[in-house]
């Protein structure tokens, strides 16, 4: 065996012990449901697109503003009243054709591997963390190490970029994508040190959020596996010597 082929087969094993199990599930939806398998990504694909359209329009651009756009300096209320919606608000300095491959990618395999109420939960969460982290740290000041400065009130959020760090981190993990979960937290941390902006830190505010509840669902299963461990012992007939 040649150095190229040994090297071939190297990446072939690694990829199938990274990706093989969410490869093998997405395949199977989409040879067997096709399109079927992933309404809400499609659902979502259209509703980003639509609202990109409207909100470069003179007409549209304050209505899109009004209904999902989140800011630190916004009241809190209707804040969480547009979180739901601020998902699929793209940002307007960035490609939009980048935030409709990340979502059609990252939340078609979500949806395929999670299911649908799971991915968009975890998206809402991921969202979540970073509108509340933004909230936080202009309260804190740029004095503080966790801080924004106070500019950073007027900032709009992410928009679909935050759920799908968040979405990304949580397949992988669960999956056992252990390397490619490890790329994803390093190139946000990348992603602030190279460019110290808002967005950045709301992604890493987003993976914070989503591993915290991996840690609480990993706690709750453990404990619910004692649970059941301990019913089964305390069910079992005594031995008899």
């Amino acid at each position: 065996m040649t150095r190229t082929s040994a090297a071939a087969s190297s990446v072939r094993r690694f990829a199938r012990r990274e990706w093989g199990a969410v490869y093998e599930r997405v395949r199977t939806a989409l040879v067997v449901r096709r399109w079927r398998a992933i309404p809400l990504t499609l659902a979502s694909v259209a509703l980003t697109s639509l609202l990109q359209i409207v909100q470069n329009q003179s007409w549209g651009y304050q209505f899109v503003q009004d209904i999902g756009a989140l800011r630190a300096g916004d009241p809190l209320l209707p804040s969480l009243l547009r979180t739901p919606l601020s998902l699929f608000v793209p940002a307007l300095d960035l490609p939009v054709w980048g935030a409709l491959a990340q979502v059609l990618l990252v939340f078609g395999i979500a949806e395929i591997c999670l299911g649908r109420r799971k991915t968009l939960f975890l998206a809402y969460v991921a969202t979540l963390s970073g509108t509340m982290y933004a909230r936080v740290g202009v309260a804190l000041g740029p004095d503080s190490p966790l801080g924004l400065p106070a500019a950073d009130r007027t900032v709009v959020d992410t928009g679909p970029s935050a759920a799908v760090v968040g979405l990304a981190l949580y397949v992988c993990c669960r999956y056992g994508a252990r390397w490619t979960a490890a790329a994803v937290v390093l190139a946000m941390v990348v992603e602030v040190l190279v460019k110290t902006n808002l967005a950045g830190k709301e992604h890493l505010a987003a993976l914070l959020g989503v591993g915290v509840l991996m840690l609480v669902e990993d706690a709750l299963r453990r404990r619910g596996r004692r649970r059941r461990s301990q019913d089964l012992g305390e069910g079992a007939p005594p031995i008899q010597s």
